[in-house]
């Protein structure tokens, strides 16, 4: 006799995403699923008899069922933040930002004053000390850029914090990039007791966007101790993959970690470094200068050879290396790291200006281009890469069809800037260039099995079919019949992690 159901969802129309799949004509109505797996597929007459006085039933109305959303690149911690300090997303002017920071300020005593977010590429002035010193001359104050590589601080955090900032890395209008900004980091960064509040507020945000499973960046050991104490209370409602900053290697080591470990919601990812930084900042390393700053190519935040050093040490000790490269020799430059490495799924973050040589390398290496649809906001011809690159580089940034047709597995992640799948979609099917746009179905999958490969558990994640995990993310409306406005017709409606309804705003 088949085993009764926990949960059954009926009356929905079910996309299971396989490479085989029509989405236009979805053939199950039903999901029914018994401890945290998928146990059944079928229309809603069938999945009727799995159901007992014990089993959930939601009627979805018709609504659109996908796998979960894999976000293959997040700082929750970060995005946490927001919330708890200054909120600068969408703040359209350095008066805005200035006048949030200063609302924060007034709702705090003292110490550091706060802002996470703000997108100045199409500002018509660059916020400055000026404008900090006007929120607090007692006070540090600091403005962190949504691409965290760059800010704004005051003239009292330079004060307190310019002799740990490499001179290089300060301007004279108070805009700091890559270790300056670091500074500022560990001025700031939490305890254990001030990260839980940051992450659960992120988890909910998570979980209100359709999102299953992260593949987390951690800076410190505050976080990963936060998520597995919130597993083991049954609290962790999104799953999690660690993936463990390059300076914590040593000790990653030393308690014997590799990659793919763990139990529970939370697993061992691999190493997170650096190659070079943002075009916000012009700090990613380009072969060629920058359009708006002739001279200038960006600059190594981990140099090659160091790099090449970290990435042996990784693979050798069965650690998964997750390398942040966003201009084309930066990219060159980890390709040439992996070009020795053993047969392990590396990646690379980002991969912005990949090169057609830089495409095929990653294909025949194997390499995961772990890249951020969203970012496409930059690209087109009034944005910022327009203004940094110029034309041709431009319409050469994030191909993402051009790594599929390729053969590169490409997994879409956030960066959380903002952490919203469905933003990432939109931008990925409505980019401005063909090299860059993705059908719909391409870029879901990229969303879901192409996160779930990147993470190693393509067999179980990222796809609905009997037997895979249970989690899975309800649409309000299809994205195929709003292929043009997804990001503003679309909402997600449920959310179901492990078996569990972790949201439901229907």
């Amino acid at each position: 006799m088949t085993a009764a159901a926990d949960l059954i969802l009926y009356n929905g129309d079910v996309h299971v995403l396989t490479d085989t799949a029509t989405p236009a004509d979805p053939t199950h109505s039903a999901v029914a699923i018994r401890d945290g797996r998928i146990v059944g597929l079928s229309n809603d007459y069938d999945a009727a008899f799995r159901a007992d006085t014990g089993t959930r039933e939601v009627d979805l109305g018709g609504r659109v069922v996908v796998p979960g959303f894999v976000d293959a690149h997040t700082h929750l911690a970060v995005l946490g933040k927001h919330g708890v300090h200054a909120d600068l997303r969408g703040a359209d002017s350095p008066a805005a930002a200035t006048a949030r920071l200063a609302e924060r300020a007034r709702e705090t005593d003292a110490g550091w004053v706060l802002g996470f977010g703000y997108d100045d590429s199409q500002w018509s002035a660059a916020l400055s000390t000026a404008d900090l010193d006007a929120v607090s001359e007692a006070r540090p104050v600091a403005a962190i850029r949504e691409d965290m590589h760059t800010a704004t601080v005051n003239g009292v955090a330079l004060a307190e914090h310019g002799d740990e900032m490499p001179a290089a890395d300060v301007g004279e209008d108070g805009r700091i990039v890559e270790d300056a900004v670091e500074a500022v980091y560990d001025a700031t960064d939490p305890d254990l007791a001030g990260t839980k509040p940051l992450i659960e507020a992120a988890q909910r945000e998570a979980n209100e966007r359709g999102v299953t499973a992260v593949h987390e960046m951690v800076r410190d050991s505050h976080a990963p101790r936060v998520y597995r104490e919130l597993d083991a209370a049954g609290e962790l409602s999104v799953r999690v993959r660690l993936n463990y900053w390059a300076d914590h290697l040593d000790a990653v080591l030393e308690t014997g970690l590799v990659t793919n470990h763990g139990g529970g919601m939370v697993t061992v990812g691999g190493i997170k470094t650096y190659t070079d930084g943002s075009p916000g900042g012009r700090t990613a390393k380009l072969s060629e200068p920058y359009a708006d700053a002739p001279g200038e190519t960006g600059q190594w935040v981990v140099d090659p050879s160091a790099l090449a050093a970290l990435v042996e040490r990784a693979d050798d000790a069965g650690l998964q290396v997750v390398a942040h490269a966003i201009g084309d020799a930066a990219v060159d430059a980890v390709l040439d790291a992996y070009e020795d490495a053993g047969e392990r799924r590396h990646r690379i973050e980002h991969a912005e200006l990949a090169s057609d040589d830089a495409i095929e390398r990653m294909a025949d290496l194997g390499v995961v281009a772990s890249v951020q649809p969203n970012f496409l906001k930059w690209a087109g011809s009034d944005g910022l890469y327009a203004d940094r690159l110029g034309t041709a580089r431009r319409e050469a940034s994030n191909r993402f069809a051009d790594m599929l047709d390729a053969g590169v597995d490409v997994a879409f992640g956030s960066d959380c800037m903002p952490l919203a799948p469905l933003v990432g979609v939109h931008h990925a099917v409505t980019a401005p260039a063909d090299a860059q746009r993705l059908s719909v179905t391409a870029a879901l999958r990229a969303y879901t099995s192409g996160g779930a490969r990147a993470g190693c558990r393509e067999d179980e994640q990222g796809v609905i079919r009997e037997g895979a995990l249970a989690d899975l993310t309800v649409l309000d409306a299809s994205p195929w019949e709003h292929a043009d406005a997804i990001a503003d017709e679309v909402g997600v409606s449920m959310t179901v992690v492990d078996g569990a309804v972790v949201y439901d705003g229907r």
